[in-house]
């Protein structure tokens, strides 16, 4: 007896289907993607977002941000935030935001995932040292070097450089990179402004908790925000009185849910008139989601006293001066002896400035890579250095 034919393992028209049925219409749906710079065949499985998301995912980038703090450098401790940690706490946030709203989790994901990877070392001083050095070249943006690590630097495929991700997920980095322009006329997708809320409010809640575990501040300081109140009082109601150290973790919980459900419902009463409408027509419609006014305005009132008291915190400032001038010392003398980048970087900097080359160098750095890098440097007058 003849065998009949396999049938494919799914066929991706449900794909769509699924899609169809699940997604509001003014989600991005992966039939309406644009597509990859190179064209590659469709996946038995997945959709072109989930691919985009594995792609990051598994990309060098991706996992050295596990060796960049978030905004402390690693001689505070090993409690805090990373940038990998950051990074998942913000998909977390950003998948929960779009399965409410019914918007596409996988390119969510993809973008959440995509975020930081242009970040350089040593938490946010790291990417003043560059802005600073690199002024002649353009300046420094993470979010702009994101788009070149996913598209120049990360080496995967025989055919090209890059990840070859959608045009999407590509756009919605490349809208964080300008963010100025993005906030006026045409909005961007509701996915790629999810990413940004959720970044935000992840960072907001995790900095008070590694500051508040680091001895930076206290809870009793904390209590004049507004914001922090409101979260104190609603912890009160459902626990009763608490020691610090249980009070500490449920503050940040609260804090992340309070952000979360003012936007929720937000967003639901805004998006409610344009039931119908396809993802491009909601961005021609300017259609921009964010808080409550009244949550905005505490929101900003935390982020500028985190500003204050603990970006800029006495403990903080020479450890971030030391890092600073590590970082400083290592573009001169590479940009001074171009000869002692690695091979890759020195190919590269036939074709572009210096100056640019070596930034994109030390960005892809981790904390401790960059020490070892600089170690070296100064040590030895030749000889070049590692590639990451």
């Amino acid at each position: 007896m003849e065998r009949a034919e396999t049938p494919p393992m799914i066929d991706l028209r449900r794909f769509a289907d699924r899609e169809h049925l699940l997604l509001a219409s003014y989600a991005m749906h992966s039939r309406d993607s644009r597509g990859r710079i190179y064209d590659e065949p469709e996946h038995a499985y997945r959709g072109p977002f989930a691919r985009d998301r594995d792609r990051i995912l598994h990309s060098s980038a991706f996992r050295r941000l596990s060796g960049k703090m978030q905004v402390f450098t690693g001689e505070m401790g090993i409690y805090h935030r990373t940038r990998l940690t950051h990074t998942f706490e913000v998909a977390s946030v950003a998948r929960t935001i779009a399965r409410v709203l019914r918007l596409n989790e996988d390119l969510t994901e993809a973008l959440a995932l995509m975020h930081d990877v242009g970040h350089p070392p040593y938490g946010h001083c790291g990417e003043d040292v560059l802005a600073e050095a690199m002024h002649a070249v353009g300046g420094f943006s993470h979010n702009g070097f994101a788009l070149v690590i996913v598209t120049e630097l990360e080496q995967r495929y025989s055919r090209f450089l890059g990840l070859n991700l959608s045009a999407e997920t590509l756009a919605g980095q490349d809208t964080r990179a300008h963010k100025a322009e993005a906030a006026v006329g045409r909005s961007p997708i509701l996915e790629v402004q999810i990413v940004d809320l959720a970044d935000s409010i992840a960072y907001d809640a995790h900095d008070v908790d590694d500051a508040l575990q680091m001895g930076l501040l206290s809870i009793d300081e904390l209590s004049e925000l507004a914001v922090v109140r409101r979260s104190l009082e609603s912890i009160r109601v459902k626990h009763g009185m608490l020691p610090t150290t249980q009070l500490r973790q449920l503050l940040v919980h609260e804090l992340i849910d309070l952000q979360v459900s003012d936007l929720l419902q937000m967003a639901v009463e805004q998006l409610r008139p344009y039931d119908g409408y396809r993802a491009g027509e909601l961005c021609e419609a300017g259609v921009r989601i964010n808080h409550s006014d009244s949550l905005g305005r505490e929101r900003s009132e935390l982020e500028a006293f985190l500003f204050d008291a603990v970006y800029r915190h006495k403990r903080l400032i020479p450890v971030r001066d030391a890092a600073a001038d590590r970082l400083r010392t290592l573009f001169d003398i590479l940009s001074a002896k171009p000869d002692r980048l690695p091979l890759r970087f020195r190919v590269r900097a036939e074709k572009m400035p210096v100056q640019k080359v070596v930034g994109e160098y030390l960005a892809g750095m981790t904390d401790a890579f960059c020490d070892a890098q600089h170690r070296y440097a100064t040590e030895h007058n030749a000889g070049p250095l590692a590639d990451w």
